[in-house]
């Protein structure tokens, strides 16, 4: 069965802290995914990106060195400590060391991490950040190996390339699958599965004298893989069918989706959801109330919407400051290193909560129907995220703010009462407006243009939705529209996705404000 972006793994979450879920959030599911690998207490680290990588310019600013300080010193990541893993490590008496060097790699967002034990043993694995918090560890120790942080693992190392014994394979339950990887020194065998593996047969592999080491690997992602049952459509038209045909709406296809997708009951993921929402909205509260954090550009804001409008100095519409004033407090929540949640990304994290909770506010909307909301935004990622997916470092930020539009959008025609055709016309308007948008922060942080940028995808959702739902033509199938991305990512150069170096990122007052916050 072939794998597909779950709703949970791959597009709304994760929850997080700091500036960029590509930067920050995978980077810390590497480092945690690492401290199993290392198998035994952390001395010291040294973490290498390559210079002609994309973390290698901005690695400090945009978070990457907080997510792997707090994974290689065993923080959750909503841990206040986040905010101070330099103070952290030290009173720990772990080492951690970065440097730009060279290596091969096949990713932008690539890092390489050289890890010593409290015991004497060393490791080093090269893992990927692809996007919205997904990663990939793809060697241990020259090894090729695909860990994604979304299975149940254990390593078995043996110091030679003996066939496994009979016995070994008598041990495994039939939902454990293995692979086995063979270097110059001997073979490792790598077991996945969906269930934690009991400690009776742990304790059965460790006393098998063919293996010198068994290190176990548990996983970093909300849904474990493993338990997928076979969706009844298999693409957007197929989809649009399927929905007509059984009389279904976008959230309820959403919902069907990632039952498939996890084995998980519609009680359980409704329920994820529903936790979701209130980790959004508390972020909504907390950027309202204020938030205080040095190393930023922009401090509060969003309170000034809602004072200009009591005073009438703006507009009266409600609807639209509630949604400035919502999707700027998410951002200023992240900028503060706040807990909030990627959706589908840090840097777009401000769009579709925002807006889904200032429509579902004025339509009064039940906790049933913005479950569903975001269900049909999920479904909506979920898509996205088989074509392009959510890195703006391959694809510029029409692959964050554009694809978080798109959501919203989906999202919105639901709320409206909209079929699942119109939500779904609803995100193809509301993408087709943003292709090609540039990733070009200032100064380095992710809030000059973001902010606006999310602002602006918020408007464009609502807009897009109200088309929709009134019966406008999308014209371009969600589908082409998905493909269009990706091809216009391929004409963009390497400079305006975020490298930091293109776009309003190389501006002079750019330079001067970065210049100003790294003197502090």
């Amino acid at each position: 069965m072939t794998k597909l972006p779950g709703i949970f793994n791959d597009v709304i979450g994760p929850v997080m802290r700091g500036p960029s879920s590509s930067h920050t959030a995978a980077s810390w599911r590497i480092a945690r995914t690492c401290l199993d690998i290392l198998n035994e207490p952390l001395k010291s680290a040294r973490i290498d990106f390559d210079k002609n990588g994309a973390w290698a310019p901005n690695f400090r600013e945009q978070g990457t060195a907080m997510g792997i300080d707090g994974g290689l010193l065993g923080l959750e990541i909503a841990d206040d400590r986040m905010k101070s893993t330099e103070a952290v490590a030290e009173e720990m008496g772990i080492s951690i060391q970065y440097e730009i060097n060279s290596f091969p790699t096949k990713h932008a967002n690539t890092v390489r991490l050289s890890l010593v034990g409290k015991r004497g043993k060393k490791t080093q694995v090269l893992a990927a950040s692809l996007g919205g918090g997904s990663f990939e560890i793809q060697k241990i120790d020259d090894i090729e190996v695909a860990i994604c942080g979304d299975s149940f693992e254990i390593l078995l190392k043996k110091s030679n390339s003996f066939p496994l014994p009979d016995d070994f394979k008598i041990l495994l339950p039939d939902n454990i699958s293995y692979t086995e990887k063979v270097d110059p020194e001997g073979k490792w065998v790598q077991l996945k599965s969906p269930n934690k593996i009991s400690d009776n047969i742990l304790a059965k592999l460790q006393a098998l004298s063919v293996f010198d080491e068994v290190i176990q690997i548990n996983p970093v992602m909300p849904i474990i893989s493993g338990n997928e049952t076979d969706l009844p459509f298999s693409s957007v038209s197929f989809m649009l069918v399927y929905a007509e045909k059984e009389n279904l709406d976008l959230g309820e296809l959403g919902l069907l989706y990632e039952q498939c997708q996890s084995g998980l009951s519609e009680t359980e993921l409704s329920e994820k959801m529903q936790s979701i929402i209130q980790t959004i909205e508390k972020s909504i509260l907390t950027g309202l109330a204020g938030t205080d954090y040095s190393d930023r550009i922009l401090q509060q804001q969003s309170n000034r919407i809602h004072e200009a409008q009591k005073k009438g100095k703006i507009s009266r519409n409600a609807l639209v400051n509630d949604i400035v004033a919502n999707v700027t407090a998410i951002m200023e929540a992240k900028s503060g290193m706040e807990v909030i949640v990627a959706n589908p990304t840090a840097g777009s994290c401000g769009t579709v909560g925002g807006v889904l909770k200032a429509v579902a506010d004025d339509l009064n909307a039940s906790k049933e129907e913005k479950v569903k909301a975001y269900f049909a935004a999920g479904l909506a990622g979920a898509y996205f995220a088989q074509g392009p997916g959510f890195s703006a470092e391959e694809h510029g930020c029409q692959v964050e703010c554009g694809a978080a539009a798109g959501m919203a959008a989906a999202g919105i025609a639901q709320l409206f009462g909209g079929t699942a055709k119109q939500a779904i016309g609803a995100a193809s308007m509301a993408i087709q407006n943003i292709i090609g948008m540039v990733c070009d922060p200032v100064a380095d942080r992710v809030e000059v243009p973001c902010l606006g940028k999310n602002v602006s995808a918020a408007m464009n959702a609502l807009s897009s939705a109200t088309m929709a739902c009134a019966g406008f033509n999308a014209v371009i199938p969600y589908d082409e529209v998905i493909q269009t991305v990706s091809k216009v990512s391929l004409q963009m150069p390497p400079c305006v996705k975020c490298t930091g170096l293109g776009g309003l990122a190389v501006t002079p007052t750019s330079q001067r404000l970065k210049n100003e916050l790294e003197n502090k």
